[in-house]
């Protein structure tokens, strides 16, 4: 059976997903779903100096504290930048790399490279350091594509600031082991903000679509459980 590490994106915490790792769990595989620095119950944690590396440290911290081998690596969103940071440290110990509805840089870019509609984020942070949550949107957009009220409620409970130093600090991505690691790109095809565009797959990685929002792991959980366990 796989251990499967899934870090969540902008804004939220690893309690989004709740719903996600029981049904990893109950086909045997092993769950991690940690919460990064300045999020959830670490936003106390949350400062100007919180970047991009301060969250590929975490993850690689707990790959080497729990001493995983074999690892599916899921980033959602922005964990697409901290997961392929992971991936060019420790590219010995990821099996797999699963870009869920996420940024994919190249080397020496950063998360406004990559989506350069966030750069909006960027000028408008409050203390010129800490973006908000996303406002909800009518439907089909939703709270990051969670239209169902109780699912919102659920979803809002646990956003917190955004460090804008997570969106400007690039990734180094000059590993040459990790560009062999097998990688899947799991694209939600529902409803879509303006400006959010996707770059084409590279030939030879999967490519899987889920017909729903951003948030996959809030509002379709059981299918997107199938497609992780694919990829084990």
């Amino acid at each position: 059976m796989a251990t499967f590490l899934l870090i969540h994106g902008a804004w939220h915490s690893g309690q989004v997903w709740d719903r996600v790792s029981p049904l990893l769990e109950s086909a045997g595989h092993r769950v991690f779903a940690p919460t990064l620095t300045g999020y959830g119950d670490k936003a106390h944690l949350l400062g100007p100096e919180v970047g991009l590396h301060t969250h590929i440290d975490d993850v690689t911290g707990l790959i080497e504290h729990e001493r995983l081998d074999d690892v599916v690596l899921v980033g959602h969103s922005y964990a697409g930048m901290v997961i392929s940071g992971v991936a060019n440290r420790l590219p010995e110990r990821i099996a797999h790399l699963v870009f869920l509805d996420a940024m994919v840089p190249e080397d020496g870019e950063t998360a406004v490279d990559v989506l350069p509609v966030t750069k909006q984020l960027v000028d408008l942070a409050v203390d010129g350091w800490r973006v908000p949550p996303m406002p909800e949107q009518p439907p089909p957009l939703g709270l990051f594509g969670v239209t169902d009220p109780d699912d919102i409620a659920w979803l809002r409970s646990m956003l917190s600031d955004q460090p804008v130093r997570c969106l400007v600090e690039p990734v180094r991505l000059d590993n040459p082991a990790a560009r062999t690691i097998p990688r899947t790109h799991i694209h939600c095809v529902g409803g879509r903000p303006a400006g959010i565009t996707r770059r084409p797959v590279p030939a030879g990685e999967r490519t899987r679509e889920l017909p729903t929002g951003h948030d996959c792991m809030v509002t379709t959980p059981v299918e997107l459980a199938g497609l992780l366990r694919d990829t084990a």
